[in-house]
Order: C-alpha cells, then structure tokens, then sequence
C-alpha cells in the first residue's frame, strides 16, 4: 500500500516551493533593474561604423564634453585629425580626460600641465580651451609630428616619465577624434543625466561655441531674436566638405556638450538626436515625421534608412532646416 505524505509534509514542501518562487522573483526584479539603470545611465558611446559593427569607445558625459573641446580647439587652428588624435590620447592618459584640480606636483588639468614651468596660471590651465591650446601650441612646434609615432609625437610635448603609456590610449582617441572632427557621421551619441531636464541658455551655447570654435561659427546677427526661436539655435554649414564633415564635428559637438549646456536635441544631414530618445543613437526623419533606425557613423553621408532622396539631400528635406545648418533646440 503506497505511503501517503501527511499534511505537515505536504506544507513544508508547499513553503519550499513559494520560498524558491519568492527567491527567483527577486532576482528576476533585480536584474530588470540593473539592466534599466545600465541602459538609462548618462554616458556616451562613440562607434567607428554604421550599425552595430566594429569598435567601439563607452566613456562618460564629462569626458565626451572635454574631447570635444579639445578636438573644436584643434580643428579651429586648422590642424589635421592626426594632430586631435595625439591630444585626446595624452589627454587621456594623464587625466582620463577630467579637468582634475591635482596631480603629480603642481600638475593641473587635462594635460597636466605645470605652472611652474610655463605653461600658465593654475586658472589658465584649468581652462580646457586655454589648456588645449597650449598643448597644440607645443605639438606644432614638433617637426613632423603627424608622421611620428604617438608616443614619440605626445612626449616631446609632455616630457613624461612614462612615455609608452600613451599607445594604449591610441585606439579611443582614433575613434574620438573620427567623430569629433566630423569624418564619421552620426557616430556619436551621448544619454545625458537628468541636468538636460533644466532650461538651457542660448546665450551660454553661442558663448560656448564662440570659443571652442572661434567667433566665425556664428553669424554676427545671432541673438535672441534668431529665426530658429528663442530655444533653438542654428549653426550654418557653409562649407560642409565631404560627408558633410564640418556640419558632423558641429553636431558632434552639441552632443557631447549636451548634459552641461541643457541640450535637448541636435538635427544634422537628415538625422535627430534627441535626449529623452538618446536610447536611438541618430535616428532618420521619414516624412511622416515618425523617426527610425539607428545611425553609426560611416563617414559616407548617407541616410541608412533611406528617406533621404538622394545622396545631395540636406537637412532641409528631412528636418526642416533651410539652408544644412546644425540645429540645436535647448531644454526649457
């Protein structure tokens, strides 16, 4: 005669199996909330092509903001991406690209720059643009720079005691300095933290883009009576070079700098960025004004997604700006 389970049995094994179900629940709760909490971190992302292929470079909101301005300082001299690479590269090995207040002696800033031995005032140095510039004032003054090594290049700058260290950084600063000075498009995308919720100031954006890039960026009627509204602002794109380079280093650029400057969105060659969709990347603008399709940065100015007519088409035909400029529309 087969055995039967008493009821004290049949309870305790009934306790088992809810303790076991409570257990996996809370698990499976934890783990929904890690991978939101990953996903929706501020941060940024740059890649190397379109889709989800190739390498790619995961760093922070401040330290995109700080590469961008040291690539804007840069370009503006009119230096070449080499010359970017090698900056962003020493700035990340002494600094991890933070504008830090200490360091090794009296040592300040991105490039750890010395007071005591020229290279400013502890004010001036902890100015990115001011920092940027003296580092690429420096490298100009190496001869053939851009064909020496990295670390060769970056040492004769910096005089560090551990000269190889820049070649590990050499990859992400390729990377960077692809994005940021508009050769790859849409290759740059940034979730900002919840600062970009608080109204921007497009006072504070011209001023911002007047020094990283020089007062020619902007026209000289800008002001807040700009025809793209008194939260937009518009960055023309005279001349944009091939892929519509100078109008990506512009886009880029606003996206790196989105968190600080209270960016909401940023539209360029067809593409939007937008801060509460930053999950997207640059997606493209069909003329139903629905968006789709995530864009990596190829370089080739095209429109993944095809709602672009033509491989001529500017931002004009898929997000209304006029005349190719970059758009940038502030929180408010």
């Amino acid at each position: 005669m087969p055995e039967t389970s008493s009821p004290t049995r049949r309870g305790r094994r009934l306790v088992r199996v809810a303790a076991a179900f409570a257990v996996l629940a809370a698990l499976i709760g934890y783990v929904a909330v890690q991978y939101a909490t990953r996903t929706s971190a501020p941060g940024c992302t740059v890649r190397a092509t379109s889709g989800q292929g190739g390498p790619t470079y995961e760093l922070s909101t401040e330290q995109a903001a700080n590469a961008a301005t040291i690539s804007a300082v840069g370009t503006t001299r009119g230096l070449p991406e080499r010359a970017v690479t090698i900056a962003l590269a020493t700035a990340l090995q002494e600094s991890a690209l933070r504008n830090i207040d200490h360091g090794d002696r009296d040592s300040l800033g991105l490039f750890q720059q010395r007071p005591s031995k020229g290279w400013g005032t502890p004010e001036q140095i902890l100015d990115p643009v001011y920092s940027a510039g003296k580092f690429y004032d420096q490298l100009a003054d190496v001869p053939g720079y851009s064909r020496l090594p990295l670390t060769v290049a970056a040492q004769r700058v910096q005089r560090s005691g551990f000269p190889q260290a820049y070649a590990k950084h050499e990859p992400n600063a390729t990377l960077l300095a692809a994005a940021l000075t508009g050769r790859a498009n849409a290759a740059l995308t940034c979730t900002p933290g919840s600062a970009v919720e608080k109204a921007g100031d497009p006072a504070r954006v011209r001023a911002e883009l007047v020094r990283a890039f020089g007062p020619g960026v902007l026209p000289k009627t800008a002001g807040a009576t700009d025809t793209a509204g008194p939260r937009e602002i518009s960055v023309p794109v005279t001349s944009a070079g091939p892929g519509g380079k100078r109008g990506w280093e512009l886009a880029h650029w606003a996206v790196a700098r989105a968190e600080g400057l209270r960016i909401e969105e940023v539209s360029y060659g067809g593409r939007i960025w937008n801060a509460k969709d930053s999950g997207k990347g640059w997606y493209a603008k069909d003329t139903a004004g629905t968006g789709t399709d995530e864009a990596g940065g190829s370089g080739d100015g095209q429109d993944p997604a095809g709602s672009m007519a033509a491989a001529g088409s500017t931002v004009s035909e898929a997000v209304g700006s006029p005349r190719g400029d970059v758009r940038i529309r502030l929180a408010h």
